[in-house]
């Protein structure tokens, strides 16, 4: 009862407007998809508009392709603006930032793993329907967002840091794993017994299950949910947080700037949150425009993901909002052969081929430091028969052009706390 209290007095603090958000939330969670699409064409005018008036950043984005807000007259026109790269967002992000007209900014950044962060700050309705579309998706769990939860995120923060953090997780009934020791993972595993969900990135709730599964650290725990986010979650993670925790991990998907894109429901479908984002895919490139952002307008911004969007799924939940099938990878990073270039892409389909057709299900990182070669890390050892097959796959794509090394039972690295399949050295 406390710490319902002190969640709700904390929320009145923070931004009122939170409550009617998660109510408007809960309400349209049942809308039909004409609903949603008619909520999202006039969210969309309405944010065009702003944008065009307000922002001479996106004012002179439409001018130079020739297109005004008048000229949205259905959600098919949107594909007529233009869009947005992550590099345009950090190098104007002084020109698109709008502090005018608001009475209270929320501070907000990007956690870097791209190598810079971006920093901005949102106004309160997006404030408030991002932090009320994560609670819905709890809500489909059962989830109340002031109930005990268990964090793995900043596990390697500054211990001059941690008084403060306890403090701010003392406060959300929240405790966290601050290391990998075993004494601290049997403490914080402890603790798990009197908590209803789990959460944080998904590589670091996976280790620590396969730690409580080696190690025979199991306790007794009964959660209603484990959220995995920032990370695709592997079929292999599955296996383990199952054993250790008693459940699978269900997803969120989204981004500081982009907000909550999706949360999988119960039947293990990614709903999209139509009510705050329009999501568009372009040659599998994932578009979003965020409805909410007036204070740092996000229109048609590439997010940087490979995504699989299906418009046609009826899901069994009952829910009509539209579905991403599958998160695939980052856009961007580019794999150098000796004579010719090759997108990244290429490791998340050898592997997804290695498990489909040979049931080898592998955590694997790869990394380039030198034009033609490769260095693939893989966590589990392997067998001389299964490092063969591994080498063939890979020849498939590459034939001799690129040299591949492969070292198995080797730890995966984390930048920022995410683990990434791909990092080069040559861009």
């Amino acid at each position: 009862m406390l710490s319902k209290i002190v969640f709700l007095a904390g929320t009145r603090i923070r931004n009122k407007e939170i409550t009617n958000s998660l109510r408007f939330l809960k309400q349209s969670d049942r809308w039909s998809i004409a609903q949603l699409e008619q909520y999202q064409l006039e969210k969309c005018k309405e944010l065009l508009e702003w944008a065009y008036n307000k922002s001479t950043f996106y004012r002179n984005k439409c001018e130079e392709k020739n297109v005004h807000p008048d000229d949205l007259k259905t959600l098919a026109d949107l594909v007529c603006f233009p869009t947005v790269s992550k590099q345009e967002v950090l190098t104007y992000t002084k020109d698109i930032q709008i502090k005018e007209g608001f009475d209270k900014l929320f501070f907000s950044e990007t956690s870097g793993s791209t190598g810079q962060p971006l920093v901005f700050y949102r106004n309160k309705q997006w404030d408030a329907r991002h932090r009320a579309a994560m609670f819905r998706g709890y809500s489909w769990y059962g989830v109340k967002p002031w109930e005990k939860n268990g964090y793995f995120w900043g596990y390697n923060i500054a211990k001059d840091k941690q008084r403060k953090v306890k403090l701010l997780d003392f406060l959300v009934n929240r405790f966290r794993l601050f290391s990998y020791k075993q004494e601290d993972i049997e403490a914080f595993v402890k603790k798990l017994k009197h908590a209803s969900y789990l959460e944080g990135y998904s590589s670091m709730i996976y280790e620590v299950a396969k730690m409580i599964n080696d190690k025979g650290l199991h306790q007794k725990i009964d959660l209603k949910m484990i959220k995995g986010t920032s990370e695709k979650i592997l079929d292999k993670y599955q296996e383990e947080v199952e054993k250790a925790f008693g459940k699978k991990m269900i997803s969120e998907y989204g981004a500081a700037e982009a907000g909550i894109i999706g949360f999988e429901c119960p039947e293990g479908k990614m709903h999209i949150t139509m009510e705050n984002v329009i999501v568009e895919e372009e040659d599998g490139e994932i578009i979003v425009t965020n409805l909410m952002s007036k204070s740092f307008p996000i229109i048609r911004y590439r997010l940087g993901d490979y995504i699989k969007l299906n418009k046609e799924t009826t899901c069994a939940c009952g829910r009509e909002h539209y579905v991403i099938e599958d998160i695939i990878g980052r856009v961007g990073s580019t794999i150098k052969g000796h004579t010719t270039n090759y997108p990244s892409m290429v490791f998340y389909y050898v592997f997804k081929n290695l498990a489909m057709t040979d049931q080898l299900v592998l955590n694997y990182q790869a990394h380039q430091h030198q034009v033609g070669k490769v260095l693939v890390y893989v966590e589990q050892k392997l067998s001389p028969d299964k490092m063969h097959v591994l080498q063939q796959e890979f020849k498939k794509y590459f034939k001799d052009d690129v040299d591949v090394d492969i070292q198995d039972q080797h730890p995966i690295e984390r930048l920022n706390g995410k683990m990434k399949d791909f990092i080069s050295n040559l861009e």
